[in-house]
């Protein structure tokens, strides 16, 4: 049954009650038309619970726009949704990335994420090239995607929407991985759900390296808002030298600053007995949150990004492949992916909208069930980089 306007409705009463089901829910092509979004194509979906967001096709299949109910989830920087033949991936010194920095999601991979690294590419068996000089975080979030298709889809009296596309990332003598994305959403309701799968397309033994910049706005987050999750540990703290200069800790959020560095931390987060781990903002004033679910086992880290700059102002969660300590870190530890022609990789994000206070207070209680996380604004980081079992050398 698809449940809304407050009812439960099948397909055939559904269908009664309008021309075309899009009157509720569905999926739309466009393109954008102006400024440095021109020429953009674009998915907009609506679930017909209030939940609209965008896909940039463009862009990765990532998530741009994202509403409830006219109320913002996503973040929207001034670099706005530049269109990728814009971006200059190798622009200044490796940050270029910045300036086509914007949306709820940003993929960051394929074979890199994090600070800019020089790496060795033994494994392409090309003498010219001894080195590959990656940007922060990686190629992939300004590749666009081939579409292979979109729309409604009835599976019995439930309808659901999608939209599925494959992102190329290749070069002679060197990566030949491909993202496989799928996202999709049940009408009538407010997960969004989104599987990918990175596939070793090549015959090179390849590296891999995968994160999701999830960034969360205004007005979810404002002052007072609170980061919920099932922290255990907290590893690393970016600015551990200057703590608390900025009077903001990693739980409460404040308002926009002026003058603010942004804020990093790693924590080690506990899993469910189904390996789920959740993680959420919430904003109690508006009875309205956003969580992230992600599996333990796909993404064995977690980092919290603060940017409470005025202008800029955004909170992002960041599950990861691997630990905040970068791509050649990875390579000295042992925990570099490895993956062979054929070899792939799979994760399963859901992104859920908490619609008001008691969807708030029952996340609050399913994260806390699972770990308690630090009740101190400021918790001394361990440095405990645990080793990430289960990777080739």
């Amino acid at each position: 049954m698809v449940h809304l306007y407050g009812k439960s409705l099948s397909r055939a009463e559904l269908a009664a009650l309008s021309g075309n089901v899009s009157h509720a829910a569905g999926v739309r092509l466009m393109q954008l038309e102006d400024g440095l979004e021109r020429g953009i194509r674009m998915l907009e979906f609506r679930s017909g619970t209030g939940l609209r967001f965008t896909v940039l096709i463009d862009r990765a299949m990532d998530i741009a726009d994202c509403e409830y109910r006219g109320q913002g989830i996503g973040w929207q920087s001034p670099a706005g949704f530049r269109h990728p033949a814009l971006h200059e991936y190798e622009g200044e010194g490796g940050l270029g990335f910045m300036r086509s920095f914007s949306g709820m999601m940003i993929t960051c991979g394929l074979d890199h994420i994090l600070f800019m690294n020089d790496t060795e590419t033994s494994s392409y068996f090309y003498g010219p090239r001894e080195k590959a000089s990656h940007s922060l975080h990686g190629r992939v979030g300004t590749i666009p995607a081939r579409l292979t298709g979109y729309g409604e889809r009835w599976d019995g009296d439930r309808l659901i929407l999608w939209a599925e596309g494959v992102v190329t990332q290749a070069a002679v003598f060197g990566e030949h991985l491909e993202l496989h994305r799928r996202i999709e959403i049940e009408a009538g309701t407010n997960d969004i759900r989104l599987t990918d799968r990175v596939v070793n397309a090549g015959f090179y033994r390849t590296p891999h390296m995968f994160c999701y910049h999830i960034n969360v706005g205004h007005p979810v987050l404002e002052e007072g808002a609170r980061y919920l999750a099932p922290i255990r540990d907290v590893v690393n703290v970016a600015h551990a030298e200057t703590y608390e200069k900025q009077g903001v800790g990693y739980r409460t959020l404040s308002a926009p600053q002026m003058n603010f560095h942004e804020q990093v931390w790693q924590h080690e987060m506990a899993a469910d007995d189904n390996g789920s781990v959740p993680v959420a903002l919430v904003n109690d004033r508006l009875g309205l949150g956003f969580m992230v679910t992600t599996k333990k086992d796909q993404f064995p880290c977690q980092y919290e990004w603060q940017n409470l700059q005025a202008g800029q102002y955004a909170l992002g969660i960041e599950p990861s492949t691997h630990h905040v300590l970068g791509n050649n870190a990875a390579r000295e530890r042992g925990e570099m992916i490895w993956l062979e022609h054929g070899d792939e990789r799979r994760y399963d994000t859901v992104f859920s909208i908490l619609p008001d206070a008691d969807a708030i207070t029952a996340a609050e209680a399913e994260i806390r069930a699972i770990a308690v996380q630090p009740e101190t604004d400021y918790p001394a980081p361990s440095g405990n980089f645990r080793p990430i079992e289960g990777r080739g050398a």
